[in-house]
This record gives C-alpha cells, sequence and structure tokens, in this order.
C-alpha cells in the first residue's frame, strides 16, 4: 500500500532514507514529504519513530474532483461506519491548488457535511467537530482535478515530542533538530564517543533531541504518555491528555496506551506492541547515556527553560548547562564531537553578521577539531562565520529559507604548498586545461562569465567534459561539473578507471577544488544502451551568476544541473529583445530564460513545463532576483497541448524541447516527428513583429522547411549562438529564429 509522509521542505531524503529504515518497502522524495509504500503496520511504527515526519497520511481514496459537488458525491461514497464509530469527533484538514475549488477551508466542510450525511442517513448519531482532539483527523489534498482523502495516522503535528513545558523565544521545531543532528552525523559521533555542543542553545532543542536519538529514546513515545505541551502563545495543549480519557481500550489490555488515532482501522494491537517495544529501549538506552552534552546561552531565562524541558524529557543529569556568553567558550575536553547551533535569524530574532563572526572564532578556538553543523538564516550569514563549509544545504524553518552548513572539521588546516606529482596522463590532461584557460580568459573577463566548459574531450582517450561552476557571493567557491562519456566497448574496465582518476586528479589540480566540490557523472554500460549511474549525494544547491541573473544550480542531485551552459549568447540575445515585451518559454526546464528576460526587463513571463520539480525551481530562481506575482506566470503542463490551447499573445517565444519524452502525464514526444506541429502552434501566438527562437541538441534533427515555410520564415542562426566555450562541439545545439510568413 502506498502512504504519503510529509515533512519541512529540505528534509524529503532524509526523510525517504529513514522510511526505508524503519521497514517500508520503498520511499521516494517528494515535496515536502515522501511518498512511502508499506503495511499499515510501517505506517504506524513512522507515527512513533519518525524523527523527521511532520504528519502519516494513509489515504482512504481518490478520486476526480472538478467542482465541489465532486468533492461531496466522492467523500459521501466512502463507507464512513467503517472508520468512525457513531457519536465520536471528527476534524479535516484541507489543502487546494488551483482548480475550481481554491479554498481549502470551504473543501474540509464539504467533506466534513458528506461525513455526517452518510451518519444522518442511516439513523446514526452523527459525529461532531473537535478541531483539537479529534477521535478522527482526516487530511484532503486536492490537486489538478484529483482528490486524495486520507486518515492522518498520527492525529496532529508529529515534530511534537511531548517534553516542551517551557520555551524560550522562536523555538525551533523538534524534526527540524533532528535534520541538523543527522547532517550533521551525530548517531555515528556519539557511537565513536563524540560529545554534543550548543553554544547557543535557547530552550535546549538541539540538545534534548540529541540525547533522545542517543538513547534511542522513540520520538513519539512522550505524546502517548500524555504529557502536555504549550504552544506559542504559551497555552497549556491537551490534546494527548485529552485523548487518554476517551480511548476505548480493549479487555486485558494491562499497559496500552491510547492510539493518536482512533480510526477503526488502527492496528491497535500492532501499536500496543510498538510502545511495548519502544518503552523497553527508551529505559536501556536512558540508563546507559552518558553525560556528553553541553550547552550555553546568554539569557539566564533560556537556560532555566531548557532545564525543565530537558528534565521533562529525562534527560537532564546528561545535560549540562550554563549561562555564559560565545566569547567565554571554553574548550571542551572531548577530542572529538559534534557542535550543533541555530544562531538567531529570523523576524523575531534579529540577524547579526558580527554575531555569526564571533561564533566562528569562539568554535576555532574551542573546538577546532570537531564537526559543525550550522543551521543559519543564509548564506551570507553562513559565510560570515569564517568557517568552511564541507556541505550545504537549504532547509526551511516554517516559511524562512535557512542555509545548513556542515564543517568538518571547524578549523581547516592549510593546505600542503607543494601539491602530490600527478601522473604523465593527469599531466597532459592538466596541460590542456591549462591551453583552454588561457585561450578563454580574454573573453570570460569581457564578457562576465564564471560558469563555462573548460574541456571537451580534448584528448581522445580522457573522454568527459569539465564545466566550471563559480559561486556567486557567499564562499564564491569553484565547483567541477564531469560527465564521462561511455567508452568503447572493447576499452578494459581497468584502464577506464585509471584514465577517470587521472582526469579527476588533472581537474581537482588545475582549479585547486577539494574532492567534495566535484560532481562526477559517468555513464554505464547496460541492457539497452548506456545510461548514468547513481548519483553521490543529495541537496547540495548554490547560487551563480549569468547575464546578469543570479541562478540556483544542483551539480549533484540530477542528471543536469539547472543551467544550460551552451545556451548562454541565445539567453543573452532573447534577455534584450524580450524588454518591455512578453516572452513565452516553452519547456521551460528551471527557468533561467524566463528569469534573464525578467532581470533584463521583460513586462510579463510565462513559463510552462511539465515537471513540478522544475516549475519550483524556476519559482526559486525568480525569487533569488526579488522577481514574483502576477506579471510572472508558471504554467505545469505538457507544452505542445498547453500550446494549442493557449489563446495569448507573445512577443518574444524560446522552445527548446527535448529530443524525447515518454511522461505517463502526457503524449509521447518525438521532437523530430512533432516539430513542425510544435512551430505552428508557437508562432501562431506570436504576436505582431514577433520572434520565436527554437532550439534542439538531437544530432540527427532535420528541419522540414518546406512545411514550415507554409506558417513562418525560418533562418538558421546556429553558428551565432554557440559560445566561445563550446567551438571545439560546434553540434552542441542547433537553433533558428522563426517570424510569420
Amino acid at each position: 500500500m502506498k502512504f504519503f509522509v510529509s515533512c519541512a521542505k529540505g528534509l524529503e531524503y532524509l526523510l525517504a532514507d529513514e522510511l526505508v529504515a524503519l521497514g517500508a518497502s520503498r520511499a521516494t522524495a517528494a515535496v515536502a514529504g515522501a511518498n512511502a509504500e508499506g503495511s499499515l503496520a510501517d505506517a504506524q511504527r513512522a507515527v512513533l519513530w519518525s524523527r523527521l515526519a511532520s504528519r502519516v497520511l494513509w489515504p482512504l481514496a481518490t478520486f476526480d474532483c472538478p467542482d465541489e459537488q465532486a468533492l461531496y458525491a466522492g467523500a459521501a461514497a466512502l463507507p464512513w461506519t467503517e472508520h468512525l464509530a457513531e457519536g465520536q469527533t471528527l476534524a479535516v484538514d484541507a489543502h487546494v491548488s488551483g482548480g475550481a475549488i481554491t479554498h481549502a477551508r470551504f473543501a474540509a466542510q464539504r467533506v466534513k457535511d458528506a461525513v455526517v450525511d452518510v451518519f444522518r442517513a442511516r439513523g446514526l448519531e452523527r459525529p461532531s467537530v473537535d478541531v483539537d482532539a479529534p477521535d478522527l483527523r482526516l487530511n484532503l489534498s486536492l490537486r489538478k482535478g484529483k482528490a486524495t482523502l486520507s486518515v492522518d495516522l498520527g492525529g496532529g503535528a508529529l515534530h511534537r515530542r511531548g517534553w516542551r513545558s517551557a520555551q524560550h523565544e522562536a523555538p525551533l521545531k523538534e524534526n527540524l533538530a533532528a535534520a541538523v543532528l543527522l547532517r550533521g552525523g551525530w548517531p555515528r559521533l556519539y557511537a565513536e564517543g563524540g560529545a554534543l555542543l550548543d553554544p547557543m542553545c535557547g530552550s535546549g532543542t538541539l540538545l534534548i533531541e540529541g540525547a533522545l536519538m542517543a538513547a534511542d529514546v522513540a520520538p513519539g513515545l512522550g505524546r502517548v504518555q500524555a504529557v502536555p505541551e504549550v504552544d506559542e502563545a504559551g497555552v497549556a495543549d491537551d490534546r494527548w491528555a485529552a485523548a487518554r480519557g476517551k480511548a476505548a481500550m480493549p479487555d486485558g489490555a494491562g499497559d496500552a496506551v491510547p492510539p493518536p488515532s482512533r480510526w477503526r482501522g488502527f492496528d491497535l494491537a500492532q501499536w500496543n506492541a510498538l510502545v511495548a517495544e519502544a518503552r523497553e529501549r527508551a529505559q536501556a538506552g536512558l540508563a546507559a547515556l552518558r553525560p556528553v552534552f553541553h550547552g550555553s546561552d546568554l539569557d539566564p531565562r533560556a537556560i532555566e527553560a531548557a532545564r525543565a524541558n530537558a528534565a521533562r524529557a529525562g534527560v537532564a543529569a546528561a545535560i549540562d548547562l550554563q549561562v555564559g556568553d560565545i566569547d567565554a567558550l571554553p574548550p571542551q575536553a572531548a577530542e572529538r564531537g559534534l557542535v550543533a547551533c541555530n544562531p538567531p535569524y529570523d523576524r523575531r530574532l534579529a540577524a547579526d553578521g558580527a554575531l555569526y563572526r564571533r561564533l566562528g572564532q569562539a568554535l576555532q578556538r574551542a573546538v577546532p577539531q570537531w564537526r559543525a553543523s550550522l543551521l543559519c538564516g543564509d548564506a551570507e550569514l553562513a559565510h560570515a562565520t569564517g568557517l568552511r563549509a564541507a556541505k550545504k544545504y537549504q532547509l526551511f524553518n516554517g516559511a524562512l529559507e535557512c542555509a545548513l552548513v556542515v564543517c568538518d572539521p571547524v578549523q581547516v588546516a592549510p593546505r600542503d604548498a607543494a601539491p602530490r606529482e600527478l601522473s604523465e596522463g593527469a599531466r597532459m590532461v592538466a596541460n590542456r586545461i591549462q591551453r583552454n584557460l588561457r585561450k578563454l580568459k580574454g573573453w570570460r573577463n569581457g564578457e562576465g562569465v564564471t560558469c563555462f566548459r573548460a574541456y571537451d574531450a580534448d584528448i581522445p582517450e580522457y573522454a568527459a567534459a569539465i564545466d566550471v561552476y563559480a559561486e556567486d557571493g557567499g564562499d564564491e567557491r569553484t565547483f567541477l561539473h564531469v560527465q564521462e562519456y561511455a567508452p568503447p566497448k572493447e576499452i578494459p574496465e581497468a584502464d577506464v578507471r585509471r584514465r577517470r582518476g587521472e582526469l579527476l586528479a588533472a581537474a581537482r589540480a588545475s582549479f585547486d577544488v577539494p574532492p567534495e566540490r566535484v560532481a562526477l557523472k559517468t555513464r554505464e554500460r547496460g541492457k539497452g544502451g548506456s545510461k548514468y549511474g547513481r548519483f553521490q549525494q543529495h541537496g547540495e544547491r548554490f547560487v551563480v551568476r549569468e547575464n546578469g541573473a543570479r541562478l540556483w544550480v544542483n551539480l549533484f542531485e540530477y542528471l543536469d544541473t539547472g543551467l544550460f551552459l551552451d545556451h548562454r549568447p541565445l539567453r543573452r540575445r532573447m534577455a534584450k529583445e524580450a524588454k518591455g515585451r512578453r516572452f513565452l518559454n516553452l519547456f521551460c526546464y528551471t527557468g533561467v530564460a524566463s528569469v534573464q528576460a525578467a532581470v533584463a526587463g521583460a513586462a510579463q513571463t510565462t513559463s510552462v513545463d511539465l515537471s513540478a520539480t522544475y516549475l519550483q525551481w524556476c519559482a526559486d530562481n525568480l525569487a533569488l532576483n526579488g522577481l514574483g506575482g502576477t506579471a510572472h506566470r508558471l504554467v505545469q503542463g505538457d507544452a505542445l497541448s498547453w500550446l494549442e490551447a493557449d489563446r495569448g499573445w507573445y512577443d518574444v517565444i524560446f522552445c527548446d524541447p527535448p529530443t524525447f519524452s515518454n511522461s505517463a502525464r502526457a503524449e509521447d514526444f518525438d521532437v523530430q516527428r512533432e516539430h513542425v506541429r510544435l512551430l505552428r502552434a508557437a508562432t501562431a501566438r506570436l504576436a505582431q513583429g514577433g520572434v520565436l527562437y527554437f532550439s534542439n541538441n538531437f544530432r540527427r534533427f532535420r528541419l522540414d522547411a518546406e512545411a514550415v515555410a507554409q506558417f513562418a520564415e525560418c533562418e538558421e542562426i546556429s553558428a551565432s549562438t554557440i559560445p566561445a566555450d563550446f567551438e571545439r562541439n560546434r553540434r552542441i545545439h542547433r537553433a533558428w529564429r522563426l517570424t510569420h510568413a
């Protein structure tokens, strides 16, 4: 069975790995969550044991929902008496996007009406609404005309652990704290004898979460023990205590505890077994917990709150909490450990670059050989620490976008002046790279190019492309994107590995970059042709600049990086022509052309793509440049079908389709077969005096000039769109300029 587990944005890949570790047969990252496959027992285990989840949603039904009548009918068709007992309470959380229903509260009300009417039709007592502690909490997701109704198995927000009796300003949610610790490798460090330090600990969230993690305490165990919490306004939340009194336990249940949901499908026997096991593990783990947790804060009230919280969590004996400033942070006794810290940065606690610098200096004095995992307000604040980040991740603390940086160690020793000697083959590649750099230097400086191709199989035995990406602002680091071409079958595997190693050594030496800033993508031999192998890591994205726009790129997580370097001149040309005009970007990918047109002053941009991931990337790129609103429209859909149905007018259109696409959400697309239909539809949307730029990278593509001439003037402009760094591979793409016939 498939179910969905939600989380804060930025935790998706960690969550997917965690769900598999907890027993799910499969889990894949989605937007703000993970799609999991497994049994109901696996889902209930996630409710109790997931440290990263926000909610665990078990689907009851999915149905077409074009309007509110369809929503009511779909909900009313479910056998609600099998899910909810007579006289029990109900709550519905709704999330809607697009379509005819745009108001979440209205959608939730219609679902509630349907459930109530089912009970009334059978002459039964109707369920009442209890938004705080319902017997059954439902979740409605309505997107693209599809509605999914699910049971919220946890009955509410799972980040609550049950121990928070007091809090300081701007508390960090517990599941986000768990992500900071996991990214820092805390479980392994603790197993190796390491310690945990938070020099700006606030109400102690990171330290308490770290202690419970080390003690193997299930994060949901505090909830089933009915410990009241306080909300952001300081009001006690007795939801779990109330739940204890409402739960109906079977005879002979003994120490059975109330389930988080009183859904009739809930496997109570399995739940009691999970809780019993969790209690045994917690008892053993807390007894063995080492006192290696240290926290300090300048505010005595924060330390008082942290001590109260630690006591309620049962870990007070293991945590040393002191009032103190970061400037007075003493050296730590443990040789190895993790600094986990969430310095202030939000609207309530103003960010201070000087404070971040003091934090970095204090850590270099006190724990130079430790690892640090710091959740900072943004990349600039992370840079202000003066620490060198080995990894960077984007996380969201509520609506606030944050930068999580992992430094290992805190103090990086200077590199040796004498680099390791290269082999003969590596020297040959390095010499060719240096020759290319000298040749491109004047062009790069003149046009302000910071992301470019430095090598493209110039030496046939070393068949790879090496692209350089220079970070804009922040740490201003250099990254390399190495794409190894598939070798001929007759080349021995040992030679392939040797040449790959020599190529990478030459690249790192030429640009003086550490291995962690080199993304290698290599094609593997396999049935049906070569394919790219598994990528190494997740979450490493950073900002670059091109044609006056700042752009997010990700070298490690996807086949492509988010920025097609060969289209740089064409994007510049279109941006200039789009000033004050309407720009349409078909098959927009990450929306780079749209962003550059908007930065150059386009009056409107419309970006169309089938992928929600790419459209979100485009939205992030727009936001990075301070752009947004109705002037810059994002459309998810099949570009060709959308184009034929659209009735808008555009002055500049960019169409860069894939060679082939067989997405399950759209008709199969083949650029050779469909290009005339595509160009006819696009030209029909050109305003008077408008221009269409068409490009593709299918090497065997043949334009049907005779058919295109019936509706457009067409001129091939490929030569003028190939940048200097791709002159060695002038067939990287072809491009045409079309206007009305």
